[in-house]
């Protein structure tokens, strides 16, 4: 009985040693990555020159404050300084990462390592220095492309970010805080990340350690080729708080190849506004789940409009690629090819439909809706415990309503409020149905029940406002 106790006990103690063991030797080795991309990963430090404005040279630990032109403390600061020896023009310098795509001399990294940099130098592993300069910069993707002269470089393998699993092992090489050439690593967290500053780049979200000199470094997979191109984190202290975002290098690559061919992005554009579907919006547009992109605005003279988009078409697919969140949507649209057809499958008042929509190129800049002002004839819609009114001429100018909508001027405890409906919004749409004006509006609440989609106009902006009458 003893012996066998102890037989057991061996076997127990075995098995807690060899399997850390066996863990162990699970974990990736990554050694031979960092030795076979190092060579063609660069540290770029960037400066732009000082004393801009006509600002007075100061040594670097001194610094004057930026004052009114007629203010006093100018002649006093002149008067303090004055026969002070001239120092040289101040430069204020930046650190990141880059990496070599093609031997004779084609780099690719992040618009923000260089932006506005007046003098762009790159260095190698082997501690070779070369001057750079930029062929194209992207601010919406936040890809740069800069080359050096120099032929025969190590290059990087170019792999693909569209496979990318989350939990696979990715390396990251780069320069954080100026440490040439830093290896971290970890796993994919997520694919397809929308960040709210940036519509056009599904990032790939890691946990990889990234810091300030990352920036512009690639993301590299298991089989040594290049997934992403580091670009940003989210942290509350300025370091590394375990969210990392890379740019997909299908993205980053198209990008480089139209800045070096025209020194310019043209982006995929259809003309429309969108916005998430939530659970209630499901539910009020008779979806057995949220999904889709809800098309809240569509702009006049767009390839929306001529396709036959409409305010309320949920986009379910885009040129056969099914669509879980809006967010998902802008990528596509943007990475399409302009001047080309691309196929929407929507839903449309419970229906499924097929569209076809000419891609345009997205036009610069933009311009918002003001929001409405002035009200007449308000009426009360105890219903939803809201006061609406018709929009005055000048009102329907203002917001560019040819016709319809009414006016919330005030919102009280109710329905109306628990959906988030707010003072100054005008209801475009109400179940579906284009409002008329603060009557048909009330019409129409009357006749509804359960769970109603509103469409109103907030800021000049449009938004769908699920409403549950049944409270």
């Amino acid at each position: 009985m003893i012996a066998s106790i102890r037989i057991f006990s061996y076997v127990v103690l075995m098995a807690i040693a060899v399997g850390p063991v066996q863990a162990l030797a699970q974990l990736p080795d990554f050694t031979r990555l960092a030795k076979d991309n190092s060579p063609a990963v660069v540290n770029i430090s960037t400066r732009q020159n000082g004393n801009e404005g006509g600002r007075m040279k100061l040594p670097h630990q001194f610094n004057i404050p930026n004052l009114p032109e007629d203010s006093p403390f100018n002649d006093l600061f002149r008067h303090f300084f004055e026969g002070m020896p001239e120092m040289p023009d101040q430069e204020s310098r930046s650190l990141g990462s880059g990496f070599v795509i093609s031997e004779d001399g084609y780099i690719l990294t992040n618009h923000h390592v260089v932006a506005d940099a007046d003098r762009i130098e790159v260095r190698f592993s082997d501690r070779r220095f070369y001057e750079a300069k930029v062929i194209g910069s992207d601010k919406a993707s936040d890809i740069a492309l800069i080359k050096i002269d120099a032929k025969g470089l190590p290059t990087v393998k170019i792999g693909s970010g569209k496979d990318v699993e989350v939990g696979e092992w990715v390396l990251a090489i780069g320069s954080p805080f100026g440490f040439d050439h830093s290896v971290t690593a970890g796993i994919v967290s997520a694919t397809g990340r929308s960040l709210p500053s940036e519509n056009y780049v599904p990032f790939i979200q890691t946990d990889v350690a990234i810091n300030p000199g990352n920036s512009g470094g690639p993301l590299i997979d298991l089989n040594g080729q290049v997934i992403g191109v580091n670009s940003q984190i989210y942290s509350r202290t300025g370091g590394f708080m375990g969210l990392s975002f890379a740019i997909p290098i299908e993205l980053a690559m198209n990008v480089a190849k139209q800045l070096r061919e025209s020194g310019r992005v043209a982006r995929g554009y259809l003309g429309v506004l969108i916005q998430d579907v939530d659970r209630n919006l499901a539910e009020s547009f008779g979806l057995e789940q949220p999904h889709g992109a809800l098309v809240s605005e569509v702009m006049s003279g767009t390839p929306a409009e001529a396709a036959g988009l409409k305010p309320g078409d949920i986009i379910e697919r885009f040129n056969g690629e099914y669509i879980y969140r809006s967010s998902e949507l802008p990528p596509m649209v943007g990475s399409s090819v302009v001047g080309g057809d691309a196929v929407l499958d929507i839903i449309r008042n419970g229906r499924n439909q097929k569209l076809k929509v000419l891609i345009a190129q997205l036009p610069e800049g933009g311009s918002q809706t003001p929001a409405p002002s002035r009200m007449v004839d308000p009426d009360l819609i105890e219903k939803l415990g809201v006061t609406v009114s018709d929009l005055t001429p000048k009102a329907r100018e203002v917001s560019k309503l040819a016709k319809g909508g009414a006016l919330l001027t005030r919102v009280d405890a109710g329905l109306g409020n628990e959906a988030g409906l707010e003072r100054g919004d005008v209801i475009k749409m109400f179940n579906r149905t284009e409002v008329l004006g603060a009557e048909h509006l009330k019409e129409l609440v009357a006749a509804a029940g359960g769970t109603v989609s509103a469409l109103v106009l907030r800021e000049g902006q449009p938004l769908f406002v699920a409403i549950r009458l049944d409270g």
